[in-house]
């Protein structure tokens, strides 16, 4: 490209180009089983009930679902449902229903970041947040994980510090449940300190619930939502693994100050009509819960065949940690073994 019409682009614009998210994988052969990413198995696409849903929306409903329009209010009332089983009495003006996750993490650094901020993430952590963060010029402090989610205690030392310097964090980004990549999910002990840290240096916590309803064993932690009673938790939502990634349908669930300002950076609008009225008719009349369910038993089966393998081909010195659910299992290779010699 020549060099002055490179200087016509903000500077945000002018950093090397990363290849999107899931660019690997388009085109790839169909026989490979990709280990990349956390890949849905598109075996279990509920094709004909979202077919069927599509005939009954154009049919009964096309002019309204077909026409500009905002959010379809039905869609919000199935929002609604999930936050409450969720524990979270959330109100419409609680919610920011979006064009999947991803949007929505990608307005967080146009609301809350100015080049050179601090935002916090775990280490290791979901890599589409991280460009996101990273692109919007937000200077990242990761915070390990163990087998019991974020070390929160490290978390503390890390505002501490930052609060020495006269350093706000902008917000704190975590995966709680089944966390990606690390299969792990956030003890209740640290959960109240994270939350009891957020109130008491005020940082906003978002927290990324993608694979919450995929529980294999055990009974399920409260979201960070749930317990937050000041306010400080962004809870955030989506379709794509409990229906299909090609939906693109998310939320964004928290203060009303907090969903506010995130609509007005959406510059899509809102989530179409035939879209919203697509996806609420097929989480209707109990399909949804149902089709979590059969998720939840092909993703355990997968879960333990992916465990038996390992047992019986990995080297005993290898680390293993089961997950209680979700797309992710985590090893750690003895030393002096290095993965990227492996790879």
């Amino acid at each position: 490209m020549r060099p002055l019409l490179e200087t016509l682009f903000a500077r945000r614009a002018q950093a090397v180009i990363p290849p999107p998210v899931g660019a690997e994988i388009a085109g790839a052969v169909p026989v490979v089983t990709s280990f990349t990413f956390g890949l849905a198995d598109p075996r279990l696409f509920p094709k004909a009930d979202l077919a069927r849903a599509t005939a009954e929306v154009l049919a009964e409903d096309g002019d309204a679902a077909l026409n500009y329009g905002g959010t379809f209010a039905g869609l919000i009332e199935v929002v609604q449902q999930l936050m409450r089983a969720r524990g979270v009495e959330a109100q419409p003006e609680n919610l920011l229903i979006g064009y999947g996750s991803g949007q929505i993490l990608g307005l967080l650094p146009q609301v809350f970041v100015e080049p050179g901020d601090v935002v916090i993430v775990e280490g290791p952590t979901f890599m589409g947040a991280v460009s996101r963060f990273a692109a919007a010029g937000a200077r990242l402090i990761s915070i390990p994980v163990d087998g019991e989610g974020m070390v929160v205690d490290r978390l503390e030392e890390v505002l501490r510090e930052l609060a020495r310097q006269g350093i706000p964090p902008r917000f704190i980004y975590t995966i709680p449940t089944f966390h990606n990549p690390r299969g792990c999910t956030l003890s209740w002990p640290r959960r109240q300190k994270l939350l009891q840290l957020a109130a008491e240096y005020g940082v906003v916590v978002v927290e990324d619930e993608a694979y919450y309803d995929l529980r294999f064993v055990g009974d399920p932690l409260p979201s960070l939502a749930a317990l937050d009673k000041e306010g400080w938790v962004l809870h955030v939502g989506t379709f794509s693994k409990i229906v299909a990634p090609g939906v693109r349908v998310g939320w964004a669930c928290g203060h009303p100050e907090i969903i506010r300002r995130l609509e007005m950076f959406r510059s899509e609008g809102s989530l179409g009509p035939f879209l919203g009225r697509v996806v609420a008719r097929y989480c209707g009349e109990g399909r949804l819960e149902s089709h979590i369910q059969l998720l939840i038993r092909r993703y355990r089966e997968k879960c333990h065949l992916m465990l038996e393998a390992i047992a019986q081909c990995f080297p005993p010195e290898v680390k293993v940690e089961a997950p209680g659910g979700g797309f992710f299992i985590w090893c750690e290779l003895p030393p002096p073994l290095s993965a990227n010699t492996l790879l």
